[in-house]
């Protein structure tokens, strides 16, 4: 095990894989750029030049049907989409075609794409600009998606991506590319539906996707401090497949759940979760499912705005305690995650 930071750890990742298959080539809108989609893929670029790692122009729907020609005959395109928001534009391939091409023609290899999606906020990216599109995606079978939270994860789920049979949507926060961790130096293969517990805990659950996760480790490390209640964290990796078995675990040994998720609350992975616990773990619940999660409206662009609307460990920690039923309340802030982004996106 080393320390890389998580955009290192996708880069690794990357290479290894392009040194292992011929066939995985990367393309999207600056992957051959001198920063590399956060560094991503600069250090493919350098390695396999052009003829794998290639710029494409404005034309998220066109170059999506040209991913899924390419991975019909064999090819393993990586797709790399500097703001997730406008992969909207590809969901016609995306979903129509790439993820039914088994259901549809009984091919066992199918269409292996891979998506990489950049989510969040940063630099008043507004309504348009930091939407978290898991829930969009998993609504769909066919596909796999997952939200890495940690760099050994960013790796791991990008190898099992980039080696297995079905087409994935990998979403990151930008929020994460500096956050460092363990990381094996081996392309170990995570598998998608296979959730990990963060911390153990006894009192109450929290389950947090992407940037969730981690600020989830942040309020359960201020609940132990400050309040005394002990928080299991879980951090699903993979929205869908999901790992029920893991949550449901955690529940009913914990009696009581709060799931924070980037995106909203109508409709979408907090949704979910919840609604697992209740039809398969109802009896273990001692108190009401709650989440925490963006308010319902797009999201603002100036900067107190922002601090308002997105959740942090800090709403985590209120939810929590108010579904202990405590007294307590949140006197203070941690840091903003995000508090030293220098952009670009």
């Amino acid at each position: 095990m080393r320390r890389l930071k998580y955009w290192q750890a996708i880069s690794e990742a990357t290479v290894q894989c392009m040194e292992t298959d011929p066939n995985v080539l990367i393309a999207g809108i600056g992957v051959d750029d001198f920063k590399g989609v956060f560094g991503t893929t600069h250090e493919a670029f350098v390695r396999f030049g052009r003829s794998r790692v290639f710029d494409i122009p404005n034309c998220e729907n066109a170059f999506a049907g040209i991913a899924v020609g390419a991975a019909a005959v064999g090819k393993r395109p990586l797709v790399v989409h500097p703001r997730n928001d406008f992969m909207f534009l590809a969901l016609d391939q995306i979903i129509n075609l790439a993820a039914k091409w088994r259901y549809m023609y009984a091919t066992e290899r199918g269409v292996p794409i891979v998506c990489r999606g950049i989510v969040g906020r940063g630099w008043g990216q507004g309504a348009t600009h930091s939407q978290s599109l898991q829930a969009t995606f998993a609504h769909f079978p066919g596909l796999h998606v997952a939200t890495p939270a940690s760099p050994a994860d960013a790796k791991g789920l990008l190898v099992s991506a980039l080696t297995g049979m079905t087409p994935v949507i990998l979403l990151e926060n930008r929020a994460l590319y500096e956050l460092e961790g363990d990381v094996p130096e081996e392309p170990v293969a995570i598998p998608f539906g296979q959730g990990r517990t963060v911390r153990e805990g006894r009192d109450i659950s929290i389950v947090g996707a992407s940037l969730m996760a981690h600020e989830a480790l942040r309020a359960a490390e201020v609940l132990a401090s400050e309040h005394g209640i002990d928080a299991e964290v879980i951090d699903p990796r993979s929205i869908r497949p999901l790992d029920e078995e893991l949550i449901l675990g955690s529940v009913r040994k914990t009696g009581r759940l709060v799931v924070a998720d980037t995106s909203w609350a109508r409709f979408g992975f907090a949704a979910e979760v919840a609604a697992v616990v209740v039809e398969k773990g109802f009896e273990y619940l001692r108190a009401p499912v709650r989440r925490v999660t963006p308010p319902d409206c797009p999201a603002p662009v100036s900067r107190p705005l922002e601090e308002a609307f997105h959740p942090g460990p800090m709403t985590i920690v209120q939810e929590c305690l108010n579904v202990m039923r405590s007294d307590g309340q949140v006197m203070r802030r941690l840091s903003d995650v995000q508090e030293h982004f220098t952009g670009p996106y």
